[in-house]
């Protein structure tokens, strides 16, 4: 998307980028970003979600005033980055985007808060992992739209405030648990996005499709929705390979066997698990009888990092009942060895 020359020194920084809301140059614009919906009417899923913001939006804009600080708390790949632009293009305002590893020091988030104009969006991707002394930056910068400067050290110490204006937060955040409390009540709207429901999916992948200008068939969008995790982004994604499989070896238009010849190769199952999530699962059955085991102890068997398995592996497995959490650790289901053809040992369920 096109760069607002105005921010031209916060955007020229590799861990952040400001973006212009309605100034996209088509050159540039990405395929992924072209994907995504750019306003509220057209995106898909998630319904009370887009009603609030609906409200809030036109609420704020009839008041002529910046909207609330959003906080948008999902599993990857649910849409919060979507949201976070449609929020700004809604607003008719530019939106800053950084994250909360990028932002390693107080100067760093002091240079894009002083460079915010007026209703301007700041989205801060992965909130949960701002060092704590960003965190106390954002408190004044949220509530009263300033911060705090101390020049100087010990008898000499002094404090300056400097007036911001009055700009939108958008965070997001897998973990909304690990964000402070103190920071987690500055936002005044604080929504969960959920897994989407097949139809939303197949929905999805026949817009995708149409804006991507490929032939697909309802049979064939259904086959992708119901393999994508309930996520969107990987609605995207499997797309993509299907679309390159019925270029290569198919009529060019994508059908239900296309799509499930195409994602065998793949290595993404009916029920969308990929060999990853069949990896977590056989490690806990072929190594810990079925569980209950801990997350530190599966993440040393796959040699996978915990955060991983547990941001991205464990929200699908269980939301689709394959796994479970308890007081000692994690258990596969039945459900989950009657996938694998396994049979249940006795008891083990009961």
């Amino acid at each position: 998307m096109g760069q607002d020359n105005s921010r031209k020194g916060a955007a020229d920084d590799t861990t952040h980028s400001t973006l212009s809301s309605g100034s996209v140059d088509m050159e540039e614009k990405s395929e992924f970003i072209s994907l995504r919906p750019k306003r509220l009417k057209e995106y898909v899923g998630q319904a009370k979600v887009v009603e609030t913001l609906k409200i809030a939006i036109e609420a704020a804009l009839g008041r002529k005033e910046p909207l609330d600080h959003v906080l948008f708390h999902a599993p990857p790949g649910l849409g919060k980055t979507t949201l976070a632009h449609i929020i700004a293009e809604e607003m008719g305002a530019n939106i800053t985007v950084t994250s909360g590893p990028a932002l390693e020091k107080g100067g760093d988030l002091l240079g894009i808060l002083t460079h915010l104009e007026e209703g301007d969006v700041l989205f801060i991707d992965e909130m949960h992992r701002l060092p704590r002394v960003i965190e106390e930056f954002l408190y004044p910068a949220m509530e009263d739209f300033a911060v705090d400067f101390i020049f100087d050290k010990g008898i000499h110490a002094r404090s300056h405030r400097y007036r911001l204006e009055q700009f939108v937060l958008v965070g997001a955040t897998t973990r909304a648990g690990s964000l402070s409390p103190p920071l987690r009540e500055r936002f005044g709207i604080f929504r969960t996005l959920d897994f989407y429901c097949d139809e939303d999916l197949t929905h999805i992948a026949k817009r995708s499709a149409a804006l991507l200008d490929i032939s697909i068939d309802n049979d064939g969008a259904q086959e992708i929705a119901c393999r994508s995790r309930g996520t969107p982004r990987i609605v995207n994604r499997l797309l993509k390979r299907v679309r390159d499989f019925a270029q290569v070896r198919g009529d060019g238009i994508i059908h239900k066997a296309t799509v499930q010849e195409a994602l065998e190769l793949e290595g993404v199952d009916g029920n969308g698990l990929t060999a990853l999530d069949r990896k977590f699962l056989k490690a806990i059955i072929d190594f810990y009888k079925g569980g209950p085991v801990g997350i530190e102890a599966i993440a040393a068997t796959l040699q996978e990092e915990a955060d991983t398995l547990v941001d991205v592996v464990e929200p699908y497995l269980l939301q689709i009942g394959f796994l479970t959490r308890t007081s000692s650790g994690r258990r596969v289901s039945e459900e989950a060895y009657r996938h694998f053809g396994l049979p249940v040992q006795p008891g083990l369920f009961k």
